[in-house]
Parts: structure tokens; C-alpha cells; sequence
């Protein structure tokens, strides 16, 4: 199966860095070279950033309806080659196929329903205290958006952001993930096969703080949005901040499941089990920290214990597979780290706990019980396939546990009573909360956390609104 190389994306051009320059891209799954992506230097950056302010110019002044069309002539081509487009992904970031293939599919519906929301950015006429003037709010599109995204999605993270501000009319420069270059690629291709005029979509690649401390300052840039860690995403706000751009952030998480003596333990181990260990524990939004009532407790570990049991783990392309490789030795290490902490501070390990074979970054899906406060594991976002599990006897206790950290991305619940779901819904400080369901994110609702986890939306109306300036004017009749 073939891998193609990357290229930068610079005024409607698929092009070489100015430098020749290029970095490797490895298999997940064998530790294999399988491909390049060029690596972008300033004067690239440069070309970059001059051809997106000139698409910006082009795409804000073609009409919402004509902008919508195009955008779902983008969608079509995603659904088209979503075959094509998953067994890349797999290749670079690890996920088994399937997943790959939903992630493609995914971002038409995203795609589609932003460009249905760009026809209703609305302004408004306000009456005046003087009938010899009129008044309106009219929203215009903010200008030119710089993206930066991760590689554990490598398609979602950047069609959430890409299209919102294209159905703003921005333009958008997007500085993807090296590690997993050819899918998002793949979907700026259907952007610009759909016929989106050059320069109004951008991609690059290259060192990533070299990157960001260029074009965060850059004048031609008037947005920034992040998808990453915590650290990264302060450094980048407090960048961002100096030059008054406006930033989305949305960061780390380290999401609490906070199981009731009340909740159907074979729902709550189907739901929470099937997110837990979904691209191998590499979610923004994955369950980590689970809050098990006493009473419960042991079934719900061995039940859970159970499930982790019977997952398939292998390489993404192989038929079957349900969970792939981590995405690089890093996060083999870290787990390790992790898991040996814990066991250290008193934990038992159920099932898993180690590294699986000597060719890839694979690990066991992993189930932790008996874990206390104090190990790492609850502590710092495991971003990999261990469920860390503590016991309680009051759910006031395992609400404040859920707000112990600074986190507040996620959350899950899974409760009978209708007075705990609302107790959880009103005391657990979360941007999104799931309460017995497996984590449902659409590109209607919102997308986003709330303290460390950052702030600003990727879905929902106010994804748009984010990259929309609001202008107030009033004219008077002479």
C-alpha cells in the first residue's frame, strides 16, 4: 500500500520548501520510514502568509450561498475518497482503519453543516433614539486564521477549525502535524479540488515553535486557534495576547467518570470502555480518571477488565484490529512511566500494564484499580490506554474529586436517578459533559473546555462567532 510524500500548500500550489528540505514520517506500527513532508522555512512562510491574505480578499467577498456550494463540493470529495484518505491516516498515525475511515467520513458532515451556517451569520437593525438615523450590527469575517493541530486526529482537528472560519469568510493557514502529514493534506486537497481560490487555504509544515513565534506576531494574521497541550496552548495565548490576535485554545484534558451505586454497569463499561481505549487512549476527550461507587466497584472493574481483555490490538491496516499502536516511542515511555508510578503509590493492575511486542509503539489496554490521588497517573493527562479507577461512597465527593484539577474539557456520568444527573450537570466543571452515553461530539454543539482546558469553541454557532468581528453603524439621514 503506498504512502505519498507531502508537500506545502502555498497559493493554490503544491510545492517543495524553497530549501528542499524534509522531514521523515514513520509507521507507528513497524517503526518504518514510510514517507517525507517538506519543512518549511520563513521565506516559504513568507509566500504563505501573502497568498492567504490575497485568497482572504477573494473568499470574503464571494457570497455565502456561492461559498456554501463550494464547501460542499469539498464534503463530496471527502465521502468520495474516504477509502483512500483512511488507509493514509492509518499508516501515519496508527488507528485501525475503521476509525480512520469514520474520521474521514466525519469531516463531510462537519463540513456541510458549517457551510449551512455560514448562510445565517445575521447582523441586526436596532432601533434608534433618533428616527433620522439607522442603526445596525453587522459581522464581518476576521481575516486570516492560523491553525495549529495535533497529530492524534489529524483530520478533525483541522476541518473543525478550517471549516468554521472558511464559512466566516476567512481565509485559513493551517501548520498540521509533521508526525501525520498526508491525511490533512488529503483534506486541504478537497478543499481546493472543490474550487476554494488559491491562497484562501494554506498548509505548512516545519519546526513547530519556529512556526508559531513567526506567525502568531505576523500582522497578516488576525485569529489563532490551537488544538495541543496545556503548556504549548499558554505559551501560544500569551504570544497571541501581546499582538491582540483573537485565539481559540482548546487544550488538555483529563476527563472524570463518575460511576453511581445507581448506574447500569454493563452501559457504563460499553460506553466508557469503547471511549477509553478508541485510538489507543489518544483523545483530547477521553475518560481517564474513573470515580466507581463502593458498591459497584468490583463489578465494574471486572467488567471493564474484561473488555480491555478482549480487544484486538495489531496494526491498524490488519483486518479486525480494534486498537492500533501509540502514535510514537514517546508515549510507550511515558505509559511506562506512568503505570510504574502507580503501582509504586499502591495501585493494581488488572489487566494489561506493559508494552506489547518489540516492533512498534503498541501497549496493552490497560485497567488500574485502587489508585490514589496522589499517583501521576490522576494527576497529569495519560493521553494512552489505561483506565485509572478509585473508589466513593458520596457523590459529592466524587464531584469535587472531578474538579480537583485544573482541567475541564470532559466528563461522563452514568446514573438511574434523575437528581444526580442534574446535581452532575450543574456541579461538574466541565465544557462538556456526557451523562450515561459514550461521548457524542457533533459540529452543532460545542466543542471546547473551561479553565486549563482553554477556551473558545469548535463547533456550534460560536465556532463561527469566533472568527467573525462584530462592527456596530449608524448613519444618519441628511
Amino acid at each position: 500500500m503506498t504512502y505519498p510524500d507531502t508537500r506545502l500548500f502555498i497559493a493554490g500550489q503544491w510545492q517543495d520548501a524553497e530549501s528542499g528540505k524534509t522531514i521523515a514520517v514513520h509507521n507507528p506500527a513497524t517503526g518504518q520510514e514510510i514517507g517525507r513532508v517538506a519543512h518549511a522555512g520563513i521565506a516559504d512562510l513568507d509566500r504563505a502568509l501573502a497568498a492567504a491574505q490575497k485568497g482572504f480578499e477573494a473568499w470574503r467577498d464571494t457570497p455565502a450561498i456561492e461559498r456554501a456550494k463550494t464547501m460542499r463540493r469539498a464534503a463530496a470529495l471527502m465521502r468520495e475518497r474516504a477509502d483512500a484518505i483512511a488507509a493514509i491516516l492509518t499508516q501515519e498515525q496508527g488507528k485501525p482503519r475503521a476509525e480512520a475511515r469514520v474520521e474521514a467520513m466525519a469531516a463531510a458532515d462537519i463540513i456541510e453543516w458549517f457551510a449551512d451556517e455560514g448562510m445565517r451569520v445575521y447582523g441586526r437593525i436596532v432601533p434608534s433614539r433618533n428616527l433620522a438615523v439607522r442603526q445596525m450590527v453587522v459581522k464581518d469575517p476576521v481575516g486570516v486564521v492560523a491553525a495549529f493541530t495535533p497529530w492524534n486526529f489529524p483530520i478533525n482537528q483541522v476541518v473543525r477549525k478550517l471549516g468554521a472560519a472558511l464559512a466566516a469568510g476567512c481565509a485559513v493557514l493551517v501548520k498540521a502535524p509533521e508526525e501525520t502529514p498526508a491525511s490533512p493534506a488529503e483534506l486541504i486537497r478537497a478543499f481546493a479540488d472543490a474550487g476554494v481560490p488559491a491562497g484562501a487555504v494554506g498548509l505548512v509544515y516545519g519546526n513547530p515553535a519556529e512556526i508559531s513565534n513567526y506567525l502568531i506576531p505576523h500582522p497578516i494574521v488576525r485569529k489563532v486557534t490551537f488544538t495541543g497541550s496545556t503548556p504549548v496552548g499558554k505559551q501560544l495565548a500569551g504570544l497571541a495576547g501581546q499582538h491582540m490576535k483573537r485565539v481559540t485554545m482548546e487544550l488538555g484534558g483529563h476527563a472524570p467518570v463518575i460511576v453511581c451505586e445507581d448506574a447500569d454497569i454493563e452501559l457504563a463499561v460499553k460506553a466508557s470502555g469503547g471511549a477509553k481505549f478508541r485510538n489507543a487512549g489518544q483523545v483530547c476527550i477521553s475518560p481517564t480518571r474513573f470515580l466507581v461507587h463502593e458498591s459497584v466497584r468490583a463489578d465494574f472493574v471486572a467488567a471493564l477488565t474484561r473488555h480491555a481483555q478482549g480487544l484486538k490490538v495489531g496494526d491498524g491496516l490488519a483486518e479486525g484490529t480494534q486498537m492500533g499502536p501509540l502514535a510514537n516511542p514517546r508515549r510507550v515511555a511515558a505509559m511506562a512511566d506512568l503505570l510504574g508510578d502507580a503501582v509504586q503509590q499502591g495501585a493494581t493492575v488488572r489487566t494489561g500494564g506493559e508494552r506489547l511486542g518489540e516492533v512498534g509503539n503498541f501497549f496493552a489496554p490497560t485497567v488500574l484499580d485502587n489508585v490514589p490521588t496522589h499517583a501521576r497517573i490522576f494527576n497529569e493527562e495519560p493521553f494512552g490506554p489505561v483506565a485509572a479507577v478509585q473508589g466513593f461512597t458520596q457523590l459529592e465527593a466524587a464531584i469535587a474529586e472531578a474538579n480537583r484539577l485544573a482541567y475541564g474539557l470532559a466528563g461522563y456520568a452514568f446514573t438511574r436517578s434523575l437528581k444526580n444527573a442534574h446535581l452532575l450537570s450543574q456541579r461538574v466543571e466541565v465544557g462538556m459533559l456526557w451523562i450515561n452515553q459514550p461521548a457524542t461530539p457533533s459540529a452543532e454543539l460545542p466543542f471546547g473546555g473551561i479553565k486549563d482546558s482553554g477556551y473558545g469553541s469548535e463547533g456550534g454557532p460560536e465556532a463561527l462567532e469566533a472568527c467573525l468581528n462584530t462592527r456596530a453603524i449608524s448613519i444618519t439621514h441628511v
